[in-house]
């Protein structure tokens, strides 16, 4: 398969977050019959990572990324300029870019050149957890991660804490409601001062977000609603610790949190001649400290991932191909 036919083949498979199997069987027969050794791990029964080398020598340089996808499932279409589909940038067209780059930089000798695809990025990257547990991780000195980025070599991203803010209360007749206590007006009391905080800003990485991104509680309109949660998403500009004080300040024991995750802010090597950025999202890089250097770059923008008219330009990826091949070159001659 060319660049653009690979691409498609992968869209063309849904692989949300929990069904990676498919598309994971898909890509070992793949790099299989291109003659990569290919193992497979399970981070969780039918959730497989995908790890594939050019020889029996652990590789100096690793291509990544992740093999999963948000929802809902948007299938493959295309036109004269952009390939469409949920994936299309996050990450599908991203994975053929790679091999792609692989395989030209195979071509011209070079064998200490890894793929590293992986399940559940999009959730909390039991894939990357798991894959920072390989022996061959240790041997490898960079680390290209790829995300959208607009092929540009992003040089920090910020942190992720994901938790979940819950309030109980006393279930009571409607009509009555002085007979019970409504867990949904205490949990809006809580989120209208978490709505109000100052969070820390840094001047490297921009301001902390927070995202209230779901709502839930109660059990019918007429019922005076005993139970009620709230899952939030923070973008970290600085250590976790001091937004987990804050927040835990500003909840100041009216509800119970509970965190479900948290990554924190990467600054990653920087390669001159290459344009560079600072994104906002937050990648596995966090969860794969054991692979050398990190560095993130791929085609498509983040503006475009997740959303129902998610694409990617095929002019962007030939071009993608290219910088991962220079980027390459640049990691060994910095080597040398």
């Amino acid at each position: 398969m060319n660049l653009f036919e690979l691409t498609r083949a992968l869209i063309s498979i849904p692989s949300i977050t929990g069904d990676e199997a498919e598309v994971g069987g898909f890509l070992v027969h793949y790099l299989e019959s291109l003659n990569y050794r290919v193992e497979v791990r399970e981070a969780e029964p039918g959730r497989a990572n995908i790890f594939a080398t050019q020889s029996t020598t652990a590789p100096r340089i690793v291509f990544s990324t992740h093999i999963d996808t948000v929802p809902p499932y948007i299938a493959f279409s295309e036109d004269d300029e952009y390939i469409y589909g949920r994936g299309a940038c996050d990450t599908k067209g991203i994975i053929a870019a790679q091999i792609a780059a692989a395989e030209e930089l195979r071509a011209c000798g070079m064998a200490e050149i890894g793929l590293l695809f992986v399940v559940d990025e999009e959730v909390g990257s039991a894939g990357a957890r798991l894959a920072n547990t390989y022996p061959q991780a240790s041997a490898c000195r960079y680390l290209v991660n790829g995300e959208p980025t607009d092929n540009r070599l992003a040089v920090g991203s910020k942190g992720s804490l994901r938790l979940r803010i819950k309030t109980t209360g006393r279930a009571a007749h409607s009509a009555y409601p002085e007979q019970g206590e409504s867990a949904i007006e205490k949990l809006l009391e809580v989120l209208a001062d978490v709505r109000r905080s100052e969070w820390p800003a840094n001047g490297f990485f921009g301001e902390t977000t927070c995202n209230i991104g779901r709502i839930a509680g109660g059990t019918a309109s007429n019922v005076v609603p005993a139970e009620a949660h709230a899952d939030l998403h923070i973008r970290l500009v600085t250590d976790s610790a001091p937004v987990k004080s804050a927040l835990e300040r500003v909840v100041a024991g009216r509800a119970a949190v509970e965190y479900l995750s948290v990554a924190e802010p990467v600054r990653m090597l920087a390669v001159e001649d290459f344009e560079q950025c600072v994104v906002r999202f937050t990648t596995d890089i966090p969860h794969l400290t054991n692979w050398g250097k990190p560095l993130l770059i791929g085609p498509g923008s983040i503006l475009d991932a997740h959303t129902t008219n998610e694409r990617i330009a095929k002019r962007e990826l030939v071009e993608a191909v290219a910088l991962y091949v220079r980027l390459v070159r640049s990691l060994i001659a910095r080597d040398q």
